[in-house]
């Protein structure tokens, strides 16, 4: 069985290397087909797992906004007879409504939908379309002169990410981090359920909240009481509750277990607490520190300015780098998220 991603082409890697990371810690063997950019088939998925792997994605994918399964796929000139072939009482309930969507493509999408949708209605009994608010969705996309005809039975919570932006949570600070981002650094972390994640520099707690939504333990650090304290109350309000939050310098942390990985946005911006110390003092000794609060294995996901030479900073302590990729936030500022094994 196949599932077919729509994803976000807000940037041109993340997506990706999210959705890989994903399928890796959660042992989802498959093939992946990029279709083109912003499009991709997961292909020969176990059938009896399916809707577990289903779900797994549509829980933890931030830079992904659409999952679907791959009822069947076609050419321009087979669109009809496909349709008429697929028995669709397996699929709609009792209303439904089709979407098209396009990837390099000019079809007419109001026609195409309305030519499927009349296909659908004609070749099966008792249902009717409902344009506002279907029990059943079918995705159809449209690449070049290919169809793919899907069926969408899980859907994102798109509403979530926009209602966790940092302003609207209750303890706010100026220079968090967008919860899609928490989202996918988590997720390039390789944590799972049960894993415990340690930020120490936990801020408003943006990360931690991302971490334990997808059921991770989380601990967070900060120098700031204030942040400690704020952290605390979003986690609440999210409704995170395996949570410990501490103030600490990163230099003087003990953890009473090793985390499975490392999550963090250290300080190196105006509007963040930095106690005096300069951005490439603060990274360097966050990096010499944090190696023995890590199991041998966890990774370290970190967000860093380009104007800090983390290579150089990596090469004096025991990590190597596993994978980067840049984020432009506005004319200032790159983000660059690094993730950083441990050397055995």
């Amino acid at each position: 069985m196949d599932l077919l991603l729509i994803l976000s082409q807000e940037h041109d890697k993340l997506p990706l290397a999210e959705l890989r990371a994903v399928l890796e810690i959660e042992n989802i063997e498959t093939d992946i087909e990029i279709v083109c950019p912003g499009l991709v088939i997961l292909r020969k998925l176990n059938e009896d797992l399916f809707d577990d792997y289903y779900k797994i994605l549509v829980k933890r994918l931030a830079y992904t906004h659409e999952v679907h399964q791959l009822i069947s796929e076609c050419d321009c000139e087979d669109l009809d007879s496909t349709v008429k072939s697929i028995d669709w009482s397996g699929y709609v309930d009792e209303n439904f409504a089709v979407r098209v969507k396009r990837f390099n493509t000019e079809i007419d999408t109001v026609g195409t939908e309305k030519r499927i949708g009349y296909l659908i209605l004609s070749n099966t009994e008792n249902i009717s379309v409902n344009l506002s608010n279907p029990k059943s969705f079918i995705r159809v996309v449209a690449y070049r002169d290919n169809f793919y005809l899907c069926f969408g039975k899980y859907k994102f919570n798109k509403k979530y990410f926009e209602d966790m932006k940092p302003h609207k949570r209750p303890f706010f600070h100026p220079g968090c981090m967008s919860p899609k981002l928490a989202r996918c650094m988590v997720n390039l972390s390789r944590v799972n359920e049960g894993d415990l994640v340690l930020d120490p520099f936990c801020g408003t707690g943006g990360i931690l909240i991302e971490a334990g939504l997808i059921g991770a333990k989380v601990v967070g650090c900060d120098i700031d009481w204030r942040m400690k304290r704020g952290t605390a109350t979003n986690l609440e309000y999210a409704g995170v509750i395996d949570y410990k939050t501490h103030v600490v310098d990163i230099r003087e942390l003990e953890m009473y277990e090793e985390a499975d990985a490392v999550v963090t946005d250290p300080p190196y911006g105006i509007s963040t607490t930095t106690c005096g110390e300069g951005a490439s003092g603060i990274f360097s000794e966050f990096l010499q520190s944090i190696e023995h609060s890590m199991k041998k294995d966890a990774l370290l996901v970190m967000a860093s300015p380009d104007s800090l030479d983390i290579d150089s900073l990596l090469r004096d302590v025991g990590f190597i780098l596993l994978e980067r990729y840049e984020i432009k936030m506005h004319r200032s500022l790159t983000r660059i998220i690094s993730v950083i094994a441990k050397i055995h």
